[in-house]
């Protein structure tokens, strides 16, 4: 071990390590971490699916080059440091900008559309977006994207708030740096990244009329009171992580804040489960587009989209 007690002379060492090595970790093991993780940052492992939290967990003690979990534990009380690099690699939730493209399609031909058609009939005041678990920024950047490259004059007449909401605010803080790499950008449309980056050594930066679009904010996505009425969410890739009650709690939150016309979107590998089926009607089942019918709530007549299965 180093000075600092870390076992390798890296204080923080690789996020991730490839090598494959039998790891057990006991429940007494895992309750230490657990426990260590709730008393020192507040973080609940509950929610998580028990596998997914394992494996994640074994990847740190890999990193850290500590030869058992019995070790690591001993490392993670002692060290501040890694309970934060900890709980990266556990939240840690990679995206690019306009990731599964044809979803991004389907917001700019349908439903932004019926969205400002709705704002138009209600006499509303603006329009709020939200991105939850939006990780790096990308996602609400690309909603921000679209909305200035398809929806200029909308904006004019009905203002769009965005959001993004993340556990992680060290990266909330590089999100509002709004600078990438270029395999951030896989996805991107090529006169989207002529139009509103700028480039300088490999990094490319939204212009700050685009990064301006978007507003971010710390907090926990079991914690009710980060839920604020919307008319979009986008909860992509994230539920995937949970176990089923807390997906159910989380859909919940989610109908319970839409607007009676509000729209919900999922990642491509997640879909409505148990009671909370009742809570939406299926847009799109192919990019997992859903909009809320919460019992006694009704959508304005004229802003009625079709069920689609393309």
């Amino acid at each position: 071990m180093n000075a600092n007690g870390f076992p390798h002379d890296d204080p923080q060492g690789p996020l991730f390590v490839t090598e494959h090595i039998p790891l057990e970790i006991s429940e007494e093991e895992f309750d230490q971490i657990r426990r260590t993780l709730q008393d020192m940052r507040g973080f609940n492992l509950d929610a998580y699916k028990d596998k997914c939290v394992r494996r994640r967990i074994a990847i740190r003690i890999r990193a850290t080059h500590c030869e058992s979990a019995r070790e690591y534990c001993h490392l993670l009380t002692s060290q501040a440091a890694e309970v934060d690099l900890l709980l990266k690699v556990l939240t840690i939730h990679v995206s690019q900008f306009f990731r599964n493209f044809s979803t991004f399609e389907k917001l700019r031909l349908e439903i932004l559309p019926y969205l400002f058609t709705v704002a138009r009939q209600e006499k509303l005041s603006g329009l709020k977006f939200w991105s939850l678990g939006c990780a790096g920024g990308e996602e609400p950047y690309s909603l921000a994207l679209l909305l200035a490259d398809h929806f200029s004059r909308d904006l004019e007449r009905i203002p769009v708030t965005i959001e993004g909401t993340d556990v992680d605010a060290s990266i909330l803080d590089a999100a509002r740096l709004g600078q990438y790499s270029q395999e951030r950008m896989v996805e991107l449309p090529p006169h989207y990244l002529q139009r509103y980056f700028t480039e300088s050594n490999g990094q490319f930066t939204l212009i700050p009329s685009i990064r301006d679009m978007v507003h971010f904010r710390h907090g926990n996505i079991f914690h009710g009171d980060i839920y604020q009425r919307c008319d979009l969410v986008l909860c992509r890739n994230v539920l995937i992580y949970f176990a089923r009650e807390q997906q159910e709690n989380v859909i919940r939150n989610i109908a319970r804040v839409l607007n009676p016309w509000g729209i919900m979107v999922l990642g491509k590998s997640e879909t409505l489960l148990g009671e909370s089926r009742s809570l939406f009607q299926t847009v799109c089942p192919v990019e997992r587009i859903y909009r809320v019918t919460e019992p006694g709530r009704s959508a304005p007549a004229g802003g009625v989209i079709r069920d689609d299965s393309h």
